[in-house]
């Protein structure tokens, strides 16, 4: 029996194009499908009910037509705007940090539930405390676990001994966690302080809620921060354009310091 031609989802919108005159070429990760790319006819005229309704990091309630080659959107009820998070502008940054890693991490049409929840749960602790970054890396840690790409925080990913209280050094390329007696051969490798390794296991382990209570001090913060948009970026395979951006907002933020 052939698929029904029309179909509902719940989908978070990550981005759109312009195409043509009046439409345009969305793209949004849903519960249910993964990743869709699919067309929003005369969204772009100022009478189309789409109106407002497609703009990035909002979540909706779709209803769906399968077209030759490309699916049609022809009903969005808005179920979450996060209208807050998208008047800040440290926030809204944040936001489509988020946006562009599930874009690069989810495949189309296939279901990732795990991703998705990931991401209204981010988003909704970007929105309550758009200024603190531990959202980002819980987001980033969890990504690599729901992808299968979890990194080995336990045992020497070489030799599989148990890692003991001490320095270590880490790979993104050749799976997590190194002991020092270990020196695979093409391992990208870094220094991994017991702290931020503690740290790591406290976010394997944490809900959001509760690594975003982490304070973390400015050495401790930026060696994560260079440890998981590495490991990220890598197996990404491309530079993150809107990381770019979020860095520069960080250093604009810095206070001056007067000699």
């Amino acid at each position: 029996m052939a698929p029904p031609r029309t179909y509902r989802c719940e989908a978070i919108i990550l981005s759109y194009t312009p195409l043509g005159e009046a439409d345009l070429l969305v793209t949004m990760f849903t519960r249910d499908q993964g990743k869709v790319r699919a067309v929003g006819k005369g969204a772009r005229r100022s009478t189309s009910k789409l109106v407002g309704h497609l703009e990035p990091l909002t979540l909706m309630r779709m209803s769906m037509a399968h077209g030759r080659s490309m699916d049609i959107i022809s009903q969005a009820e808005v179920v979450q705007s996060f209208s807050k998070l998208k008047e800040d502008l440290t926030g809204i940054t944040k936001g489509l940090y988020l946006a562009e890693l599930v874009d690069g991490f989810g495949a189309e049409d296939s279901a990732n539930p795990e991703l998705y929840r990931l991401m209204i749960e981010t988003l909704l602790a970007i929105e309550t405390d758009p200024e603190s970054d531990m959202p980002l890396r819980f987001f980033e840690f969890h990504l690599l676990q729901v992808s299968g790409l979890m990194p080995e925080l336990y045992h020497c990913v070489e030799c599989r001994a148990e890692l003991e209280p001490d320095a270590h050094r880490f790979s993104p390329n050749v799976g997590g966690t190194l002991c020092l007696d270990c020196n695979p051969e093409d391992a990208h490798l870094r220094l991994l302080s017991l702290r931020a390794l503690k740290v790591l296991r406290l976010l394997d382990r944490s809900d959001i809620a509760a690594a975003c209570k982490l304070s973390l001090d400015d050495s401790l913060a930026a060696e994560l921060k260079s440890l998981l948009s590495t490991t990220v970026s890598y197996w990404l395979g491309k530079e993150i354009r809107s990381n770019s951006f979020l860095e520069r907002l960080n250093n604009e933020s810095l206070p001056e310091v007067y000699i």
